[in-house]
């Protein structure tokens, strides 16, 4: 994000390794009736509104490792995550996602997905380090970094997010039998085989209308083994429809991707360059993978 003074960061004394520090980010929803505070106190909703934590968080910092949900916590009305951060490329790319506006939107499509909210329900946060509200200092990225590392952790991390998160591991599926061969036409995600197809208008749209800004990183991976996006091409898709919106972005590299690839442009090569990108839970929307209670 251009308005991030990141600069300044490079050019700090921040020791990378050295670094560890927490932030709070709290989470609420303009609709009464779908308050994430109250889905997760129910137990039901609890296992939910925790994957929708997750894979946010997932796609904010873009697959890094280096952070971890320390405890979930009523802050009535909204939820709290307390996150522990050990280095600062992810607290980095965090607070980038959060200032431009990047969490907020996978949080609501997330929550949309897994939690069947309503369309037009406005997702709501907040980001604090100690005393320090964040959202106040979002142009200077070095202050939230400081912020941030003063502010130390100060309990292990609660029995209850272990327990969801192994829930969450396992809420992918048993392990396929390793002796078992791969059908023909067959790929595997997350252990699991899924039939492999041409990629169809419908999964153009379905890309598009998902991927976000995130549109531009699927484009260079799948670049690799696609002459036409090679260069300067993806560049070129990202100024030519500029002022049509991330939508049309996403949606003409796909088309360009089909186009010249042919039969060859299968669901297999998209999956394969969205696990590259850390964009797990944009796989999973491509799949058509339901989330388990």
């Amino acid at each position: 994000m251009d308005s991030i003074d990141t600069k300044r960061l490079n050019d700090s004394n921040t020791n990378d390794r050295e670094f560890s520090g927490c932030a709070v980010l709290f989470l609420g929803c303009s609709s009464p009736e779908h308050n994430l505070l109250s889905l997760y106190k129910n137990e039901p909703g609890k296992f939910g509104v925790f994957k929708v934590i997750k894979l946010t968080l997932t796609d904010s910092v873009g697959g890094l490792e280096g952070y971890e949900i320390l405890k979930l916590h009523d802050a009535d009305p909204f939820l709290g995550v307390e996150l522990k951060f050990m280095s600062v490329p992810p607290c980095q790319r965090f607070l980038e996602s959060y200032a431009c506006g990047s969490l907020a939107q996978f949080l609501s499509q997330h929550a949309s997905r897994l939690l069947t909210l309503l369309d037009g329900v406005v997702m709501e946060t907040q980001l604090k380090a100690g005393i320090h509200t964040l959202d106040q200092n979002l142009q200077d990225l070095e202050i939230c970094l400081d912020h941030i590392r003063q502010s130390q952790p100060v309990r292990l991390r609660d029995d209850e997010v272990t327990q969801l998160e192994q829930q969450l591991q396992n809420s992918y599926g048993p392990p396929s039998q390793p002796t078992q061969e791969l059908p023909r036409n067959c790929f595997l995600f997350q252990k699991r085989v899924f039939d492999d197809r041409p990629l169809t208008s419908a999964d153009q749209q379905r890309f598009a209308a998902h991927v976000g800004r995130d549109w531009k990183r699927v484009g260079r991976a799948l670049q690799k083994n696609c002459r036409a996006l090679k260069g300067p091409a993806i560049d070129n898709l990202a100024y030519e429809y500029e002022r049509e919106g991330l939508y049309e972005q996403a949606y003409q590299l796909l088309g360009r991707f089909i186009q010249s690839e042919g039969r060859s442009a299968k669901l297999s090569r998209l999956i394969s360059a969205l696990e590259e990108t850390k964009l797990t839970s944009m796989a999973e929307i491509m799949l058509g993978i339901q989330p388990r209670d």
